[in-house]
């Protein structure tokens, strides 16, 4: 939806409660009338960017609504991830929520103002969206505009990528989301590389009894795992914990598999039911009967996809033959689970596009790319 390039359109900084809800709601101008758009519940966007979100114990960050009038047709945020500097040490900071209306002049203001707001806090870099975190939903589609995404990750407008390289901005990396049709059973030299090491390896779910236990385990695995990759920055315990809690409520234990080598914890796999099936026609809204609706489609009409949205392998196991048979087993072990749940679509998100190595498992267990996502980076001048 274009918004006319002489109307007079102004930002306000998010300081009231009013344009919270504004910034909430830009989704719903730009995507009205696509089809292929979910609205996020809205109650649980509240709850993401309240303080009480652990993020905000290790980040700084703003947020900007673009209106037209009274209408909101824009949004951004910009934040500084202290983790990320501590890890980095590349004086980069973040922009994030980039919602806006097919017009340039709206997309220059609201990048103006969070390049600023870097600016001024000696920030030399910016590099995004993230939506706050690498950890949370992050990177703009740039690929798969034809269908609907699934929970916790992006859509977007053609138009975006367009858009953002008109402002100085390229390309620093690109995610790429993998789907399996049917749940391919992994191939037959899986079968016979486990026998051979059984007595060394041994797979169990999430221990609900022990949650607190096996949350710190997730935890120190996925670190150790992605420590090298790209833009990595680690989960803090309470980020892990938050994250933990919401999700026992709609995850079955058999969708959170952990591996044991030789007794120690080495590998891991989260997945979960793509919500997304069955909130498309609440419109964002659970407040007051939408809450009934979703707890009895979560047990009468399960959604019929997923996703992976972790997955790790400890680097010592990394670029070995045991690491491989590890994913593998991973990718097994929660297969079934999720075919007895009535799953017969996953997403596995996000792939590196030169993660080579678990590009090549996708495409042994039947997967296809079929969306794509893109950070962008610039240089802040003085």
């Amino acid at each position: 939806m274009a918004v006319e390039s002489d109307a007079c359109v102004r930002i306000d900084q998010v300081s009231k409660r009013q344009q919270f809800t504004d910034f909430i709601r830009v989704p719903w101008t730009v995507y009205r009338g696509d089809k292929n758009w979910i609205a996020p519940l809205i109650l649980e966007r509240r709850m993401h960017l309240s303080k009480r979100n652990p993020y905000f114990e290790h980040a700084d960050a703003a947020f900007w609504v673009a209106y037209q009038g009274t209408r909101p047709v824009g949004r951004i945020s910009a934040q500084i991830n202290r983790l990320h500097l501590e890890q980095h040490q590349d004086a980069t900071g973040h922009f994030g929520f980039l919602e806006v209306v097919d017009d340039p002049a709206v997309f220059r203001m609201l990048f103006d103002v969070a390049e600023d707001w870097l600016r001024a806090r000696g920030m030399k870099r910016i590099l995004g969206p993230f939506t706050l975190s690498i950890n949370d939903e992050c990177g703009l589609l740039v690929d798969g505009f034809d269908t609907p995404p699934m929970f916790l990750m992006g859509h977007g407008r053609p138009y975006y990528d367009t858009r953002v390289k008109e402002l100085g901005y390229t390309k620093a990396k690109d995610t790429v989301a993998y789907l399996l049709d049917g749940l391919v059973p992994p191939p037959d030299v899986f079968e016979s590389a486990l026998k051979r090491t059984s007595a060394r390896i041994s797979i169990r779910p999430i221990r609900l009894a022990k949650l607190n236990e096996d949350i710190e385990i997730l935890r120190s695995i996925f670190n150790d795992a992605w420590s090298e990759n790209w833009g990595y920055v680690p989960f803090t315990a309470a980020e892990l914990d938050d994250l933990g809690r919401s999700m026992q409520y709609f995850v079955p234990p058999e969708f959170i598999q952990i591996v044991n080598v030789d007794g120690e914890p080495a590998a891991m796999i989260v997945a979960i039911p793509n919500l997304n099936d069955i909130i498309a026609e609440l419109n964002g809204r659970v407040l007051p009967t939408g809450w009934l609706k979703l707890l009895w489609r979560l047990r009468a009409d399960k959604p019929k996809s997923g996703r992976v949205p972790l997955m790790g392998i400890r680097k010592k196991y990394q670029r070995s033959s045991l690491g491989l048979l590890l994913a593998f087993m991973l990718i097994a072990a929660v297969r079934q689970p999720m075919l007895d749940y009535g799953i017969r679509r996953v997403e596995l998100s996000w792939v590196l596009e030169d993660n080579r190595p678990m590009r090549h498992i996708q495409d042994r267990f039947g997967g296809h790319p079929y969306k794509a996502y893109r950070f962008y980076e610039k240089e802040l001048s003085a």
